[in-house]
């Protein structure tokens, strides 16, 4: 599981940033991308990096304002040159349908692949599989934006070998009854429970990816107890005015959610084109004052999520 940043920009393009785009890479996981966001030069953003089009599953849109849509009619296209042929669900606000159907329609865009749109019309869960669970939550901004918490599902244990070799149980089928928590009985009448010779489970990650947004009580039930949580940080803590008058965070703000919430690590974006290098590394240390374990996320920069061992 691995989150590439495609755009980290707020409101309009720079030539540091672009608006916002960010893939959720589940190659490992399921064989697919999931994109959250999709402003203008997304499908350009795509082509600088390693992230295949083809391969996306889903699209998930925290909300209608242009710098965070209105590259959807080109990478549902491109999805189809670069091979795509699968369904392909979107999920946001209501208004994505119509749209998506407007874009694809007035251009006489003709896809390879079908779509779902689903629009959200409350908050609770999204979609739900064998590996994965997507909650929405409404944020508080000047439009209708959601939230979302994506869970991954806890892994069965490994089998304990040296358990088994002390039962001399052989390996071949009864390993794999075991490992799918059945009972087998031995030669000498003995009866092994998996549960017995199966390892802690692995807990699944979870990462939280919130649209934008001031401090608000949707953000702080999403991001709890997430191992990463994606927060915008439009403006520095001197603009906190302009923050709140624009339904928008400062960097503090973020930070704040993240410790209240008890959420790991902290990744900002959504910056202002006001802040370039060095001001963007100001927001970055002013999160970092708040809570340390903050990143702040560039155009192509990746993020790997990793796996916490049992106790933790």
């Amino acid at each position: 599981m691995e989150l590439t940043f495609l755009g980290t920009g707020a409101g309009m393009p720079s030539k540091r940033r672009n608006v916002t785009s960010l893939m959720l890479n589940l190659m490992p996981e399921r064989g697919s991308y999931w994109m959250f966001d999709c402003g203008e030069g997304t499908q350009h953003q795509a082509l600088h990096s390693t992230v295949k089009l083809g391969k996306l599953e889903k699209l998930f849109i925290t909300h209608l304002h242009g710098d965070h849509l209105y590259g959807i009619p080109g990478v549902l296209t491109s999805r189809s040159y670069q091979g795509g042929d699968t369904p392909l669900t979107l999920y946001g606000p209501r208004g994505l349908k119509a749209f998506v159907e407007t874009a694809l329609g007035v251009s006489d865009a003709h896809l390879a692949y079908p779509i779902t749109v689903v629009e959200l019309e409350e908050e609770g869960v999204v979609c739900d599989d064998e590996s994965f669970t997507v909650t929405a939550a409404r944020l508080e901004h000047r439009v209708e934006c959601f939230g979302y918490r994506i869970v991954e599902r806890d892994l069965p244990g490994k089998l304990l070998t040296d358990k088994l070799q002390a039962y001399g149980i052989p390996k071949g089928p009864l390993y794999g009854k075991l490992k799918e928590g059945g009972s087998v009985q031995l030669e000498n009448g003995t009866i092994v429970h998996g549960r017995d010779v199966i390892g802690t489970p692995v807990r699944g990650r979870t990462v939280v990816i919130l649209g934008d947004t001031k401090y608000c009580e949707g953000a702080l039930r999403l991001a709890h107890g997430a191992d990463v949580l994606v927060h915008e940080a439009t403006f520095a803590q001197n603009r906190q005015e302009l923050a709140l008058a624009y339904d928008h965070s400062t960097s503090v703000d973020a930070a704040r959610v993240a410790n209240e919430a008890g959420a790991g690590t902290l990744i900002l974006t959504h910056i202002s084109s006001r802040y370039q290098e060095e001001g963007a590394d100001a927001l970055l240390r002013e999160a970092q004052e708040l809570h340390p374990d903050t990143h702040l996320a560039q155009d192509f920069w990746s993020y790997h999520v990793p796996r916490k061992s049992p106790n933790q």
